[in-house]
């Protein structure tokens, strides 16, 4: 734990630089993930050292502005919250709505926004990121909101039933039992947007489908919002049955991260082929998320870049534990 403080030589200032209600301090605390407590004169805060030297930065900015106007707009907090994380405003548009924890589920980052616009303007969007990045539940956030407004019929929810490490037959229970853990991240996003008992009945009324990719061929879907998962773990051949299942007045997300391809070697990922050969045809679009988008724990973009800048040993070995 970090901990940083900030002096204000006159007290009173302190209802300004918070803004009614705080609302400006719930701004900073909550963007930046900080703890912010007055006491005596004094703003301390606490938290990740580089959070804790943002909101610091943040707030010194902010009492500049107070001691020259008096006052500050949440314009103002927008502004220097922009200038010192490097993010700019993330327009209004960029809202789902859709609740997750009380609160509108909505792009973080800039690429997330453009991420949001795309799904919403083209049939078929291909999403390219980093793990954490939101590819997935920005896409079943978007799908749950059509299906809200009644813009769609029904969501599928579908996942390639691909091993990283670890056979599918060595997994205990039935075959759905197996297949369960590769639906999870699927179902754990759902749970967050719709009561257990709703999505219960939805699933039961067949009006939400999770399902493996295997289960896709043979099908067509109208009125349909379509998400596949992990796609980087299609196969050129599976990734064409997938496409071909849209059908009138439906929608497609493929999300994946050409990084994590957990495909044999002499197999060629199906995500990759497709952003290639589509990229041109009307109505698709991709977009491509960088590790300036993930919005998990600070410490996934330190992961991502140090696997990014260090490429494991290659050999039969590489993977053996130690």
């Amino acid at each position: 734990m970090f901990e940083a403080t900030v002096s204000l030589a006159e007290p009173q200032q302190v209802l300004s630089l918070f803004g009614t209600r705080d609302q400006h301090l719930r701004r900073i605390r909550d963007e930046l993930g900080v703890s912010i407590i007055h006491r005596d004169g004094e703003i301390r805060v606490s938290g990740d050292e580089a959070a804790v030297t943002q909101a610091t930065a943040v707030l010194e900015q902010l009492k500049g502005l107070v001691q020259r106007r008096g006052a500050l707009a949440s314009e103002d907090v927008s502004q220097v919250l922009g200038r010192i994380t490097g993010n700019e405003a993330i327009p209004a548009e960029a809202r789902i709505e859709v609740l997750s924890g009380g609160q509108l589920i909505r792009a973080r980052t800039q690429g997330q926004a453009r991420y949001v616009e795309a799904v919403r303007r083209h049939d078929l969007t291909f999403a390219v990121g980093p793990a954490g990045s939101g590819k997935t539940y920005l896409a079943v956030a978007l799908a749950v909101e059509a299906f809200k407004n009644r813009q769609i019929r029904k969501i599928v929810l579908v996942r390639p039933a691909v091993e990283a490490g670890e056979s599918l037959g060595f997994l205990p229970g039935d075959l759905q039992a197996k297949i369960n853990p590769y639906l999870r991240p699927l179902l754990d996003a759902l749970h967050e947007m719709i009561a257990y008992d709703q999505m219960r009945q939805l699933m039961e009324q067949d009006l939400i489908e999770v399902i493996p990719l295997a289960y896709m061929r043979g099908r067509t879907l109208n009125q349909a919002f379509i998400i596949l998962d992990e796609a980087q773990n299609t196969t050129v051949a599976q990734m064409k049955m997938f496409l071909t299942r849209m059908g009138e007045q439906s929608k497609i997300v493929v999300a994946g991260d050409t990084t994590q391809v957990d495909l044999p070697k002499d197999k060629q990922s199906g995500l990759v082929d497709a952003v290639q050969r589509l990229r041109r045809i009307r109505g698709v679009c991709e977009v491509n998320l960088t590790k300036a988008d993930i919005v998990r724990h600070r410490l996934v973009s330190d992961i991502v870049h140090a696997y990014e800048e260090r490429p494991t040993r290659s050999g039969p070995q590489a993977d053996e534990p130690r």
